[in-house]
């Protein structure tokens, strides 16, 4: 392909993620996020609705006004592949070939693939390349009564070279300690830097983050991987982007972004989303099957 420009345009691909990241160059980039569906057998599916304020409304509220609930858009993607792993492996190779070698990959899943993802990662990069196991535990949704209700997603985080792979902690958002009569008032102020478990709520409905997209990942979380694992004008990609979130955390943070998803309704809400927090960005089209180059350079 063309060579790749380290000052080129943050790049938005409608498409497969297959070919766009055989045509991406080696070692381009410093961070890699990527959340692929997590093999749950189902379609996901968020309904987008609003309240607004109506006289013919059946639902009666505030000072006996009445109002209506208005069913928007729905998104939706199918979380079920005949072979899982199949459809994942090829894309994790090329992840480990487009890391730098100071770049590092996170990993995110959930108990139904996570013990095979490791397996597999410790071959793809080397066992000595395990750099954690994060563990981002919320406190949302339905309680099972038959089982220990599942309440975490777990991220694998692999480095290309564990000799010289970049973390800088001191860019990492601090927490509350939980004792803080336990140590002293300038470290209360300060906060304790966060472990390798994450307490973190996910997107609130009602909040302004949330853009409807189904299973949307907090930016609370991808902060601090991206602030951990990279520098200002580092490249980071995400190659199963779904709502954006990581070029939106990317583009406040001052690093460049490559996303790529094929959900038409995923690249409308990132489109809508980047153009909010007014992040230059190019979008191109699916790349055709055969085609190894891509338009442009990065």
């Amino acid at each position: 392909m063309k060579k790749w420009n380290p000052d080129g345009p943050n790049m938005v691909f409608h498409a497969d993620n297959l070919p766009v990241l055989a045509a991406l160059p080696s070692a381009a980039f410093q961070m890699i996020y990527i959340d692929p569906p997590f093999n749950t057998g189902k379609v996901q599916m968020r309904k987008n609705v609003k309240t607004v304020r109506s006289p013919e409304g059946a639902r009666t509220g505030f000072k006996g006004l009445n109002y209506e609930t208005v069913r928007g858009q729905i998104t939706a993607y199918n979380d079920a592949f005949a072979d899982y792993w199949q459809f994942l492996t090829p894309r994790l190779e090329h992840a480990w070939r487009l890391l730098k070698p100071s770049g590092t990959l996170y990993l995110h899943l959930d108990f139904r693939e996570v013990h095979y993802a490791k397996v597999l990662l410790d071959a793809l990069f080397g066992r000595e390349c395990f750099l954690n196991e994060i563990i981002w535990a919320y406190d949302y949704g339905g309680r099972s009564k038959k089982k220990w209700p599942a309440k975490h997603d777990n991220i694998l985080v692999y480095v290309k070279d564990p000799k010289q792979y970049y973390f800088d902690a001191s860019e990492v958002d601090r927490e509350p300690y939980m004792a803080p009569g336990l140590v002293s008032a300038e470290k209360v102020a300060r906060g304790k830097l966060p472990t390798d478990v994450w307490w973190h709520t996910i997107v609130s409905p009602t909040g302004k983050e949330k853009t409807g997209y189904a299973t949307q990942k907090p930016e609370g979380i991808l902060r601090r991987m991206v602030a951990a694992s990279s520098q200002p004008k580092d490249w980071v990609l995400d190659f199963f982007a779904g709502s954006g979130t990581t070029g939106a955390v990317a583009a406040k943070l001052d690093r460049r972004f490559v996303l790529i998803d094929e959900n038409p309704q995923a690249i409308e809400i990132i489109e809508k989303r980047l153009q909010k927090i007014a992040a230059s960005f190019r979008k191109v089209s699916a790349l055709p099957p055969k085609r190894q180059t891509l338009p442009g350079s990065l």
